[in-house]
């Protein structure tokens, strides 16, 4: 009798520079319990677009990401959108933001903030 093993598809990576942001944004705020939340909704240029808050509330199906005392949720529908993606933090000529590196996205847009499948 074979066991049938369920391969996990690899998890959300957060980079350092993300890390450094989310703890530093943290401590401002004065708030241990905030989370960084990244989701997906239907929108933008290319048919999605990636969002970010702080979320003090975590869900039961949410997914949970940490690294080095920092958290990260993803709720199931973004999930499989973002499996394998990094999240990264990046300070530029345009502003400061949070941004996704997804291997999943087929074509992405102009502003690096919504991409197709």
């Amino acid at each position: 009798m074979s066991v049938v093993q369920q391969q996990m598809p690899t998890p959300l990576f957060l980079s350092d520079s993300a890390v450094a942001k989310v703890r530093e944004l943290v401590e401002e705020e004065g708030n241990p319990d905030l989370k960084l939340r990244v989701f997906v909704t239907g929108g933008g240029c290319s048919g999605f677009q990636y969002g970010f808050s702080f979320d003090e509330a975590q869900d039961e199906e949410d997914t949970v990401i940490e690294k080095d005392g920092v958290t990260l949720l993803v709720d199931p529908m973004s999930y499989q959108y973002l499996v394998g993606a990094t999240i990264e933090y990046q300070e530029g000529l345009q502003g400061s933001q949070f941004t996704v590196s997804n291997p999943n996205a087929s074509s992405t847009c102009g502003c690096g903030s919504s991409f197709s499948i």
